[in-house]
């Protein structure tokens, strides 16, 4: 018998992708997952809070080659409480009534060589909240025991959300850079939801911080967190690179991470970052961008892909957050309005994080 916190309801409201393209259907009589029917490590978490990404506007415009699994409920940032655990669970680490988070990936196999080897995010029997699996916009989600986070007591769960996905991406993107401390890194897209993360990050690891963003309410922000420079890309226009070059003592910076999901900041990166340096690729465009092969040889540059981060990862970026050197920084809006916030998404006009209070 499954082991169960509470009596539940029967139906819950959940935001569901019918359609590429077409607005999530906000259901409110969506059926609650029965508990009797969780198998041996599933767990049911009660979904208080849920970040939205640009990766979930992604999944419900189908713009990648692997597109989600239709019908399907969306979201991949969650918090929540633990209500009921699966019969047969054996070992679990976490127990009834435990607040935990839901991340980008629901569960791996953890027993292939690239989980064998701390590479979860590139194992090929993962599911993803959200997109193979049914997601956090939802009042109830299913989960793995042995995949969801525990959240620290001293960290808010409306500012522990937005962690689980784009702060934990973003640490582990920077953890990959491996360049001295006090070196500069420039963050384009800074002042959105991944990029204001990056920069307190990037500071506490000693970085020095270079913001590239556009607009008033964004530069203020990104000197606040500690970005020693900002530079407005729409003002800068054609001299961006020049602009980067010069504000990293001449030589531009040794580390690129971008997070925004355009083509043309890949582009540039690979001009103003100094000879030998790093391009950490978070943002996925919907189009391709050119790479300057000549400048890649010639510099002796270091293109790396990074996904989500791995389980240890996430208890490192919430640990960073719960001592008080990450911040997010984040607006409360209802599910219902779900779609607005996609529609500000795609005109730039979000400044930090959007959490959804469900």
């Amino acid at each position: 018998m499954a082991l169960q916190l509470e009596t539940l309801p029967t139906v819950q409201r959940v935001a569901q992708i019918h359609t590429f393209g077409e607005p999530l259907s906000i259901l409110s009589a969506y059926p609650v997952p029965d508990p009797a029917q969780l198998r041996p490590n599933e767990c049911l978490v009660k979904i208080e809070y849920a970040g939205v990404c640009q990766s979930d506007l992604h999944a419900r415009n189908g713009d990648w080659l692997r597109k989600p699994t239709l019908p399907r409920i969306g979201g991949h940032e969650g918090a929540g409480i633990i209500v009921a655990i699966g019969a047969g669970t054996l070992d679990s680490p976490v127990s009834l009534g435990d607040r935990v988070g839901l991340k980008w990936i629901a569960r791996s196999c953890l027993h292939c060589e690239n989980c064998r080897m701390g590479n979860e995010s590139s194992c090929s029997s993962r599911l993803a909240h959200g997109y193979t699996t049914d997601g956090t916009f939802a009042e109830y989600a299913v989960a793995w025991t042995y995949y969801v986070t525990p959240i620290p007591k001293s960290l808010d769960s409306a500012a522990a959300t937005s962690i689980l996905c784009a702060g934990l991406t973003v640490y582990k993107g920077l953890k990959r850079i491996n360049v001295p401390t006090g070196s500069w890194i420039a963050l384009p897209g800074a002042g959105g939801g991944l990029g204001h993360l990056a920069i307190q990050y990037a500071v506490a690891m000693g970085l020095r911080v270079i913001a590239i963003d556009s607009g008033e309410e964004k530069r203020k922000l990104c000197l606040a967190l500690g970005a020693e420079k900002w530079i407005d890309f729409k003002e800068s226009g054609d001299a961006l690179v020049q602009n980067v070059v010069a504000a990293a003592d001449g030589l531009g910076p040794q580390a690129a991470l971008i997070s925004a999901g355009a083509a043309a900041p890949y582009a540039q990166a690979c001009y103003y970052v100094r000879a030998t340096g790093t391009i950490i690729c978070i943002g996925v465009p919907s189009t391709p961008f050119q790479a300057p092969f000549e400048l890649l040889v010639g510099k002796e540059l270091k293109l790396i892909g990074s996904s989500v981060g791995t389980r240890q990862d996430a208890i490192e970026a919430l640990d960073i957050a719960a001592r008080g050197k990450v911040t997010c920084h984040y607006t409360l809006r209802r599910l219902e309005e779900l779609e607005t916030v996609f529609d500000e998404m795609k005109r730039g006009e979000i400044v930090g994080r959007v959490v959804l209070k469900v």
